[in-house]
């Protein structure tokens, strides 16, 4: 498994960049590696550590840990970097990141050490039979057009252009990882980031509501996401390719949220009340002791409880969850 995206996956590679977007310290991670704090934006384990349990993975090691520089890269790597976007100017406000073209470069690399240790058909099966996901565009709206301060795309884009240019660039770089010889790609849709504490906290939104406009916004990038998919899978008949839909399967939870045993929707575990945005956990504070029962552990990301639900529906879920199929089901072909 090859895995490509922003915080909510980041296993840690932000921890040594010149970055704000960091969760190299406690409470992050104290419910995962005995407390010891990875670089996870969660208490305990991201969807990408969940799905590696039910493909049977094992934990998959951040790009710029040592262990993938020593060639122990067989069982996948995960390149995600917090802050990151399809743009490349997305998150800059937060300091170094690597951007989705960089990561797909960084993926290279890892190829050519590939090299090294298959023959070209050895190569050519082990990629064709591994699984990528693709997890981004939030900060593509968090961290830049929802930004006005920081960044211009909302004076020369509309909410449909913009998710137009986000889809074309997107294009771009799913087809280069194409074009080097994977072929099952998992490409996760956005949330609904209206509902998340940071944007709850803006007061852009009744008591109670979501920020709808928020929705409708990434909303659209969704519906070009899944349209894009049905599109590779016509033009690439040798390559699958699914749409997780984020939006829906978060929403479900957040709707219905006693059916999940969880009981707080609308403000982080850790600290992050409805009129603090903060964009994450002080160091060392206090995070609520009934995790389980919360969906936000921070002001813009899941708990582990929810990483876990979200990843059982990409794993085994219908095609509300998943379309065209479930991963599950792709990693059987």
């Amino acid at each position: 498994m090859f895995v490509f995206g922003d915080s909510l996956i980041d296993p840690g590679n932000n921890n040594d960049l010149n970055s704000l977007a960091k969760a190299n310290y406690v409470p992050y991670g104290v419910d995962f590696n005995g407390g010891v704090p990875t670089g996870r934006f969660c208490n305990g384990k991201t969807i990408i550590d969940y799905l590696g349990d039910l493909l049977e993975l094992p934990l998959l090691p951040p790009y710029t840990s040592s262990s993938v520089n020593s060639g122990n890269i067989v069982g996948g790597v995960n390149y995600a970097s917090a802050a990151a976007g399809i743009l490349e100017e997305t998150g800059q406000n937060l300091g170094e990141r690597f951007t989705l073209s960089e990561q797909v470069q960084n993926f290279d690399n890892t190829l050519n050490q590939l090299k090294g240790q298959m023959n070209e058909q050895e190569l050519s099966h082990y990629l064709a039979s591994s699984l990528v996901v693709m997890i981004l565009g939030s900060n593509d709206y968090i961290n830049n057009y929802l930004q006005p301060s920081f960044y211009t795309t909302s004076y020369f884009y509309t909410p449909e252009d913009y998710a137009d240019l986000l889809i074309q660039r997107y294009r771009r770089q799913i087809l280069v990882l194409q074009s080097l010889g994977t072929r099952k790609f998992f490409l996760g849709g956005i949330g609904p980031l209206g509902c998340i504490p940071n944007q709850l906290a803006t007061g852009l939104s009744s008591p109670g509501k979501c920020v709808s406009f928020v929705n409708d916004y990434v909303g659209m990038f969704n519906v070009r996401l899944r349209s894009l998919v049905d599109q590779f899978n016509r033009d690439y008949k040798g390559s699958i390719f699914v749409y997780g839909n984020t939006f829906a399967a978060l929403g479900d939870i957040i709707r219905n949220a006693s059916t999940y045993g969880i009981t707080v929707t609308d403000r982080g575990c850790c600290g992050i009340g409805r009129n603090q945005g903060q964009i994450t956990c002080l160091p060392f504070s206090s995070p609520c002791t009934n995790r389980s029962q919360y969906i936000f552990w921070d002001a813009f990301h899941p708990t582990a409880i929810v990483n876990q639900i979200l990843a059982s529906k990409a794993y085994g879920g219908t095609t509300s969850d998943c379309y065209p199929m479930n991963v599950q089901q792709m990693a059987q072909i």
